[in-house]
């Protein structure tokens, strides 16, 4: 199943060129074409769905099973310290391309990439009933 204006699925089919570093029947990974670092990949589902939550899960099982050995790939081609794994679902979480897909990022110490966290604490009782009302929806 894919969208045919869909810019991953283009990939995904050869139709639009990218440097790939790994391909198996369920998924494909290649460099991102604005990398944050040197090695920032992208591993996404051949399949096309628009956010993780409409994949089925043996879909995303099969993508998944991947991530472990292209993030040591990428780690010991690029000599990184670390790495962060960033999936996006939907605009107002600053997805750009509606496709599943999960950002590999290469990191160091020093490097220019930040994350605004603005953390806050839950209000008393607040994460009781946010924990209830998700396990509800979970059954």
């Amino acid at each position: 199943m894919n969208e045919p204006n869909c810019v991953f699925c283009k990939i995904a089919a050869g139709q639009i060129p990218s440097h790939r570093i790994f391909e198996d029947a369920s998924c494909l990974a290649f460099l991102d074409i604005g990398p944050l670092a040197g090695g920032h990949a992208l591993l996404i589902p051949k399949s096309h769905w628009a956010s993780l939550d409409q994949m089925p899960a043996d879909a995303a099982a099969a993508m998944l099973r991947n991530l472990p050995a292209i993030c040591r790939a990428i780690r010991a081609a690029t000599g990184c310290e670390g790495f962060n794994i960033l999936q996006n679902n939907g605009t107002c979480a600053s997805q750009v391309v509606m496709h599943v897909h999960f950002h590999i990022i290469p990191r160091n110490p020093g490097d220019e990439f930040h994350f605004n966290w603005p953390s806050k604490a839950y209000t008393r009782g607040e994460a009781e009933e946010l924990a209830a009302k998700i396990s509800r929806e979970l059954r």
